[in-house]
């Protein structure tokens, strides 16, 4: 038996970022990192410093926003850098075969506020998605789908469930197109393994002290196809990088599976 590490982590710019990425993946040696909102251009990508540790990428950029990468030391097939393959769509997707297991990256539309047409965008993104993967894959085989979903699903997943309920993020518009997702096959991996509360991927820049108050949302997935969750065999939060500085306002979710 081998095992497949697989991570998500929204950099918030990955150039600000570089060394708390390549410190993470000297310590954790992940087959694949997904990383959401790079915000660089395809031509200013940190290809060679990458490269310079072992790693490549499959990446799609645009200048100041968005924008996904695939890392990884195995070779790569199968890439795609669009959901819906058109020149000017948002850097918001990017997909690959790793080790024989499609990976799909996403970066979810924030949504700004409901009843806002950024709002009807998210939800709109979000059922392309899945009409994507109802057309594309099949969820009897392995599947993995990971990323920035900007939505929290239950209570347990936001520090103020009262206070938040019906705000973007922790809507239930959205959550109820994430149950479809679910409906459909995928499995929330973290979920599986640890079903209490108080287990976040982000922490708002803008509340004092939030990380060390926890006042945190887990909005951040790596949702599998069951004969791949199946295989999981933990999953966990690594809040330190949060603590680090000049941290992202999220930080690394990854989960190891048994091949």
């Amino acid at each position: 038996m081998k095992k497949f590490k697989a991570a998500t982590y929204n950099t918030n710019s990955i150039r600000a970022r570089m060394p708390i990425i390549l410190g993470w993946l000297e310590k954790e040696k992940p087959d694949v990192l997904c990383l959401q909102e790079s915000k660089v251009q395809d031509k200013d990508f940190p290809v060679k410093e990458f490269e310079a540790h072992g790693y490549q990428a499959a990446f799609k950029g645009q200048k100041s926003y968005n924008g996904v990468a695939l890392i990884t030391k195995h070779a790569v097939s199968h890439v795609e850098t669009g959901l819906y393959k058109t020149a000017d769509e948002e850097a918001r997707f990017v997909r690959a075969d790793i080790s024989q297991i499609p990976v799909i990256n996403v970066y979810v539309p924030q949504g700004f506020a409901p009843g806002t047409e950024k709002f009807v965008y998210k939800l709109r993104w979000m059922e392309d998605l899945l009409l994507h993967l109802k057309k594309e894959f099949d969820p009897a085989r392995p599947l993995l789908v990971a990323g920035d979903f900007n939505v929290a699903m239950e209570s347990k997943d936001v520090f103020d469930p009262v206070k938040l309920k019906g705000e973007v993020g922790f809507h239930p518009d959205e959550q109820a197109i994430m149950k479809k997702f679910m409906a459909w096959g995928l499995v929330d991996v973290f979920r599986k393994h640890e079903q209490g509360g108080g287990h976040y991927t982000f922490w708002d820049y803008r509340i004092p002290n939030g990380v060390k108050r926890n006042l945190g949302w887990r909005i951040d997935y790596i949702l599998a196809t069951p004969p791949l969750a199946e295989r999981s065999q933990r999953a966990w939060i690594d809040k330190e990088p949060r603590l680090a500085e000049k941290p992202s306002d999220h930080t690394f979710l990854a989960v190891e599976f048994e091949m």
